[in-house]
């Protein structure tokens, strides 16, 4: 399976770009993996203005024929193991590379979640982009433990 993420902004601290880093180690014997970045934009002047602008980026850099999946805090929630059977699905009904996309300090565009084929929640709660990006990277390394059989998903 190949997964892309989409992320606005790129991981200036060091323990965030750490932490995602290890997920991305543990996740190569599962998946063909890619991080793509796009440049925020400074949504304090202009906050409209950056997110059009921020969104004509991410959507650009969405490659053919993948399955989009915008991150949303309006987006459906699923457990660790519905995220597991999930991208089983995905992955039986040829659906093999999937591309999540991260907003930034704004979010994502309208019409990048337009764009998106569904739209993921990680809960209700609002969480940085720094860290909703490094929750990803573990609940997909999780999912793929789970289709595995493997342990760590307790």
């Amino acid at each position: 399976m190949r997964i892309t993420i989409i992320a606005v902004g790129r991981l200036k601290e060091r323990h965030w770009r750490e932490a995602a880093e290890e997920y991305l180690k543990r996740l190569r014997p599962y998946a063909t993996l890619a991080v793509v970045e796009v440049a925020d934009r400074d949504v304090s002047r202009d906050e409209a203005r950056a997110l059009a602008e921020e969104g004509a980026d991410v959507l650009r850099a969405i490659p053919e024929g993948a399955r989009v999946v915008a991150l949303d805090i309006g987006g459906r929630q699923r457990s660790s193991e519905a995220v597991a059977g999930w991208l089983e699905e995905l992955a039986l009904d040829g659906r093999s590379h999937v591309v999540f996309l991260l907003g930034g300090a704004a979010g994502l565009a309208p019409e990048v979640v337009a764009r998106a084929d569904e739209r993921l929640s990680l809960g209700p709660l609002t969480l940085p982009h720094q860290l909703a990006r490094v929750v990803l990277l573990e609940q997909v390394y999780r999912a793929f433990r789970i289709r595995r059989g493997e342990p760590y998903h307790r």
